[in-house]
């Protein structure tokens, strides 16, 4: 693309050099950098772009984008665009790069600190059932409409988020459904990007190492929401939030009058309300009243956080031009999240779960779900990552405490932090009986389940679909998942062997039957 049209969506952009350059790709890293790239020097936490301005020349960058004005000594061949804000104008040149692909699809966004993912399967889930063809990025994966792959980024960088919309775009769907994270906002991945519908699932303790404060943390994602009402750009994004949570409930005050509100929880103030939940370990189900009329939904999915999730996607779809009746029944088969909730067998009678709760209310949540079932115990493995928030450690385990019958604290990721010492701020939170600490992660999945009595339920908690682990010097392969079923096969094969010797001992053999046999001495 000619840079001449291409900085068409930067009016604050002062340019310097030839405005005939061909740009045929973008990059934020000098290392992506080859002839006829557009580089943006951005600033980052750990690392300043500008720094690396002269790699992107010597690499072949034929325009630059910065935050400084251009050095006397510029190639005349270079373009230079000198910019208020890389991060923001390198997200506009992205979209404008790909001819704007949002203009095309309904676009779903979903920030939250729990719920982002399971939201958005179950968004992309109702889009597909009615549109046939739908994208999903987030977490977990990422649906291009035409294939399906593993995910890097919760929300992935500027440059690639509008060449995700793009294929989405191209390969036929007609909406996408996208997690959006607070980093993503705070960092303005998603500034490019014009939303048709802004999702608000709940705001609890996280991210305060990047943060600082729960306040701090709060207007991360209500900036989102604050950039859409005043730049909706051609659309009329529509903000589903959460009121039944109370940060909701003030953003969704603010929001007022400057857009579009449906609110959504088990209050008499909801537009998309909750009643009558029931639930069994197989799925729930409860009555939806939305515009005036009442629907029952049914799911697969337990838990009440989860009605919060269905609720939220069911509000979404309706903004998108979806109709209620069709997204419930979509719903009735919706499909399992990876790690979140997830049943991965059982042995013995004792059920196990994976969950990717590594929050205190997200743990507390789930384990109240868990306990709901009824079960003889529930146990709760679980952990706190490294190098970040330190404060929710002893929270996580107070929250773990209240709903267990017994708990094993183990490693999460560690990262650059000693195991051992993440381990003792756990513990701060833990009453001083009931609990066991095993550091390694794969062998505290096999003690909870090897040591389980039928009725239990055991939940792993922390890492979700997550295939590795994280150390100082090193990532291993690790699946909370995979672990479990191993774990599992062999508590089935123990049993077993303890029958197949019950069994055995119970028989009335003659004693004829048996040969006498000489054994060596001992």
């Amino acid at each position: 693309m000619i840079l001449r049209d291409l900085i068409s969506c930067l009016p604050k952009a002062t340019p310097c050099g030839p405005l005939d350059v061909d740009v045929t790709s973008l990059a934020i890293s000098s290392r992506d950098v080859v002839g006829g790239t557009l580089f943006a020097a951005i600033r980052g936490t750990q690392a300043d772009g500008h720094n690396f301005i002269g790699d992107a020349l010597k690499a072949g960058a034929a325009v630059i984008v910065a935050e400084t004005a251009p050095p006397g000594n510029l190639d005349s061949a270079v373009a230079w665009l000198h910019v208020p804000d890389s991060r923001d104008a390198i997200a506009r040149l992205a979209s404008c790069f790909e001819n704007d692909p949002w203009r095309a699809l309904s676009v779903a966004g979903v920030t939250g600190t729990n719920g982002k993912t399971t939201t958005t399967f179950l968004i992309h889930h109702i889009m597909k059932s009615v549109w046939h063809r739908a994208g999903l990025f987030g977490t977990i994966l990422v649906d291009d409409g035409d294939e399906v792959s593993e995910a890097t980024h919760t929300t992935p960088g500027p440059v690639e988020i509008s060449r995700l919309l793009g294929r989405i775009r191209d390969n036929g769907c007609r909406g996408v459904a996208l997690e959006v994270s607070s980093h993503g906002i705070h960092q303005k991945r998603v500034a490019g990007v014009a939303f048709d519908v802004a999702v608000f699932t709940n705001l609890t303790q996280d991210h305060l190492d990047y943060h600082g404060t729960i306040d701090n943390y709060y207007r991360a994602k209500a900036d989102w929401f604050e950039a859409l009402a005043a730049d909706p750009r051609g659309k009329k994004p529509v903000a589903v939030i959460n009121v039944d949570d109370e940060h909701g409930r003030e953003l969704a005050e603010s929001l007022d009058g400057r857009m579009r509100v449906i609110r959504f929880g088990f209050g008499v103030h909801s537009d998309f309300r909750a009643n009558n939940f029931r639930q069994a370990a197989r799925g729930m189900e409860f009555e939806l009243s939305a515009r005036g009329r009442t629907f029952l939904v049914r799911s697969p999915l337990i838990g009440r956080f989860n009605v919060y999730n269905l609720l939220g996607a069911l509000g979404a779809a309706s903004a998108c031009g979806i109709r209620p009746r069709e997204a419930v029944a979509a719903l009735g088969k919706a499909p399992q999240v990876p790690g979140r909730m997830e049943n991965v067998g059982s042995s013995g009678g004792a059920t196990v779960f994976i969950d990717y709760a590594h929050t205190p209310d997200a743990l507390e949540n789930v384990c109240r779900t868990l306990k709901e079932l009824d079960p003889r115990r529930l146990i709760t493995v679980f952990g706190c990552g490294g190098d970040r928030d330190k404060g929710k450690r002893p929270l996580m385990a107070a929250a773990a405490a209240r709903h267990s019958d017994a708990c094993v604290i183990t490693s999460d990721n560690p990262r650059s932090e000693d195991p051992q010492a993440i381990i003792a701020e756990i513990e701060k939170g833990m009453p001083k009986t009931g609990h066991k600490t095993i550091v390694d992660r794969a062998e505290a999945i096999e003690f909870a389940i090897m040591n389980s009595l039928a009725g239990d339920i055991i939940l792993i908690a922390g890492k979700g679909h997550e295939a590795t682990q994280q150390f100082a010097d090193r990532t291993i392969e690790f699946d909370d998942r995979k672990h479990a079923s191993r774990a599992l096969r062999e508590k089935t094969l123990e049993i077993a062997e303890k029958r197949k010797e019950a069994e055995f001992q119970k028989r009335d053999f003659p004693k004829s039957d048996f040969p006498k046999r000489e054994f060596p001495n001992q």
